[in-house]
């Protein structure tokens, strides 16, 4: 079997692709296009062909695709026809097809393209013609089934009448919401447009009053639907952040009262962030972590403010919806050893008990280490990355006492505020690691002999627990993270360390991963 030598080859410097892209000649450039795209496979060569058609067109206003003849159009239509009733058809038809009613809009004929995806889309998002796929419909088409069904949408209204093309659009969309990517259609109508939409203004002011009605009459919960998103864009690009402020007012839903004050947000108009973010909270007071991410917008707008009673909010916030990342905020936001330990003897007694991770810090910091080693040694086994599983906190904590080295607070972080963390170039609230928050309350390793022993022994019993259960769960990914974690224990204190890891080994000797992992480290 020949060996594919290009499977492994190490991905070029995007850099030096991009200014070899930037210098070589544009006839060239056409050159290089010719001569690789018969080597491409199926979909590559799709994209790519698809991408210059539409860039073509859209660019050189002399050029346009082929449009289907009429005979060619019925025979599509026929081809649909029969594949609802047979209930499949061979994709790569499908995709030619597609294709084709693609290039009649991008050669601005919409009535053959409306005609053409018209009698493919409908049947495709019902499921009446089965393509063979998986999952979605991607994996067999070559097109971009999102810009088909948009063009489907565009070409709808370029040949639909001026008093009723609200009413058709809608009706349209409503045929192929199934493939959804329909959140904000009408900033979707002007991306795939190849040209200005007439009477474009008439239409917006049309579709909001056919979308609110709607939206009145379909609202039945808290849930947000794609007719409540429709209702925001319109209303926004109508009435800006005044018009989604009377729909939050109007509907007292987080979601749109959330859209109000991102908008806010994003204009950096932080005094009218500050009174949106309250009275949202305001209105939606009967539902904790929705008042807490409200009173964190206000926080935000307090902070960019330049607010003396941030400290005040950021303790309030955490006391309405306590979470480890609020709690840290607030903390962090203490100037003296006096007064971070002040805020966590009062945290301690309102932290709620189901809160494994923020009591653990807490009693770490007020010194407890009774209380906290009896919490690490009764952690479970399994769920070390959960939110609010104390492990990570506490053993990565008590380790780095011990051994004299600064507490490495991004691995003990959870997965959810990982991703809390990873839109940097928005502003946000100031987030004090936990390594800050532990140096400014001055906390020590165990001074007392017992305390001492009483952690080291908590420490032994969590790698114990960790062992155990993923040997009985068979989690052998996970067996590095046990393994480091006895090895560790055995580091801190070499003389007990030493005897008690040989029990270890000699527990486990029919798991040979598990002392490969032991002896590694």
């Amino acid at each position: 079997m020949p060996i594919d030598r290009y499977r492994s080859a190490p991905t070029p410097d995007p850099s030096v692709t991009e200014a070899a892209i930037d210098a070589i000649a544009p006839d060239q450039l056409r050159a290089l296009i010719r001569d690789i795209i018969p080597w491409l496979d199926g979909p590559t060569h799709a994209r790519l062909v698809n991408g210059l058609v539409d860039r073509a067109a859209r660019n050189t206003p002399e050029w346009a695709p082929p449009t289907p003849t009429a005979q060619a159009i019925d025979e599509i239509v026929s081809f649909a026809n029969v594949a609802i009733r047979i209930g499949h058809a061979d994709p790569a038809a499908v995709d030619h097809y597609l294709r084709q009613g693609s290039n009649a809009f991008l050669a601005r004929d919409y009535p053959a393209a409306a005609a053409i995806l018209g009698a493919l889309l409908p049947p495709l998002d019902r499921g009446q013609i089965d393509l063979g796929q998986h999952e979605m419909l991607d994996e067999v088409l070559g097109v971009s089934l999102i810009d088909c069904v948009t063009q489907y949408v565009v070409a709808v209204y370029m040949i639909g009448s001026i008093q009723s093309r609200a009413e058709t659009v809608l009706a349209a969309i409503d045929e192929i919401r199934g493939f959804g990517g329909f959140s904000q259609p009408l900033r979707q109508m002007e991306r795939i447009a190849i040209e200005k939409l007439p009477h474009f203004e008439r239409f917006v002011r049309d579709w909001c009053a056919l979308i609110e009605a709607r939206a009145r009459r379909e609202r039945q919960s808290e849930r947000d639907s794609d007719v409540d998103r429709w209702q925001r864009e319109v209303v926004e690009r109508l009435e800006g952040a005044d018009g989604l402020a009377r729909i939050g007012r109007s509907t007292k839903r987080a979601d749109d009262l959330r859209a109000w004050c991102e908008l806010l947000v994003a204009a950096k108009n932080w005094k009218r962030a500050l009174s949106a973010h309250e009275e949202a909270a305001a209105i939606v007071s009967n539902k904790p972590q929705s008042v807490g991410e409200f009173l964190d917008g206000a926080a935000l707008a307090a902070q960019e403010l330049g607010h003396g009673d941030l400290p005040v909010r950021l303790g309030h916030v955490w006391r309405t919806a306590p979470s480890m990342a609020r709690l840290c905020r607030w903390l962090g936001s203490a100037t003296s050893k006096k007064d971070v330990l002040r805020r966590a003897t009062d945290a301690l007694a309102e932290c709620p008990g189901q809160a494994a991770r923020q009591r653990a810090l807490l009693l770490v910091i007020v010194g407890n280490h009774h209380a906290a080693a009896e919490q690490l040694a009764s952690a479970p086994g399994l769920g070390w990355s959960d939110s609010d599983h104390p492990g990570r906190l506490l053993f990565g904590l008590f380790s780095s006492l011990f051994v004299g080295t600064r507490f490495d607070a991004a691995s003990a972080r959870s997965f959810e505020e990982l991703l809390a963390t990873s839109k940097l170039d928005e502003p946000r609230l100031a987030e004090p690691d936990v390594a800050s928050i532990i140096e400014l309350a001055g906390v020590t390793v165990p001074r007392s002999d017992e305390s001492r022993e009483a952690v080291l022994s908590a420490m032994r019993k969590a790698a114990e627990n960790r062992i155990a259960a993923v040997i009985e769960e068979k989690r052998r990914r996970h067996y590095a993270h046990a393994a480091k974690l006895a090895v560790t224990c055995s580091k801190i204190d070499s003389v007990a360390g030493s005897a008690w890891i040989t029990s270890i080994r000699r527990k486990y000797n029919r798991y040979p991963a598990l002392q490969r992992e032991l002896a590694k480290r």
